[in-house]
């Protein structure tokens, strides 16, 4: 990826920290929207001061179009689109509200449409792109207290198997990856650490993500990456 204009969105998150600094070592120039400043910290504790000129941080809500309109303009580029951002949630079907719901499609899928849209469009001017989203192994196999979850991560696959279908006879690729958990400050916190030693490293992870967003993977597209360490 050296010298292309790399998008990450949820690139400070627990996914981010294992993607990010396997981007930059691979040569990327990095845009990073953001909606919180602590997790902004977290990632540049774990970088060497260098590479903080490598990346350009973005505060914006990536379920407002204007904004990820701007914040695709701004960019110029769109060489490769690195959709990280994600929430897991869980509830029984007839006990989850609408409203919770709701909020899981506007995080999981609907920022994924429009950073997709929009970095896409770009890609076209250009001749050339890498689109890899994140699925998840609940989007293809289903379980009970997972509806909201799975049924989102199901329309990122469908989204971005569209987008793949859209692009045949173009150099621009979109693919999917599809964890199960992986090893996350986060699930640590909300599932303790006890089984963590079988879940994958986001550091696993970042490296089919970062093949999927390379010029070696121009024959990839459409596919769906099952990543699920030994769970």
């Amino acid at each position: 990826m050296k010298d292309k204009q790399v998008l990450i969105p949820g690139g400070t998150g627990g996914l981010g920290l294992g993607v990010v600094p396997l981007a930059l070592a691979r040569g990327a120039q990095i845009t990073i929207p953001y909606r919180t400043q602590k997790h902004v910290d977290r990632l540049k504790s774990i970088l060497p001061a260098a590479d903080f000129a490598k990346i350009r941080f973005v505060e914006i809500d990536l379920t407002q179009e204007p904004a990820v309109e701007q914040l695709v303009n701004d960019m110029g580029r769109v060489d490769v689109l690195l959709h990280l951002v994600g929430g897991f949630s869980m509830g029984k079907t007839h006990e989850y509200s609408y409203q919770h719901w709701k909020q899981d499609f506007d995080l999981n899928l609907h920022s994924t449409f429009l950073t997709c849209k929009h970095s896409l469009r770009k890609m076209l001017a250009h001749c050339y792109g890498r689109i890899v989203t994140i699925g998840s192994r609940g989007a293809v196999q289903p379980a009970g207290q997972m509806a909201s979850y799975g049924a989102s991560k199901a329309a990122v696959i469908a989204l971005t198997q569209a987008i793949a279908d859209e692009t045949k006879g173009t150099n621009i690729t979109a693919n999917v990856v599809l964890p199960s958990i992986f090893d996350t400050p986060s699930n640590r916190e909300a599932m303790g650490a006890e089984n963590a030693a079988n879940w994958v490293k986001p550091e696993s992870l970042a490296q089919v993500i970062c093949f999927l967003a390379s010029e070696a993977a121009v024959d990839v597209r459409g596919a769906l990456i099952p990543v699920y360490g030994s769970i």
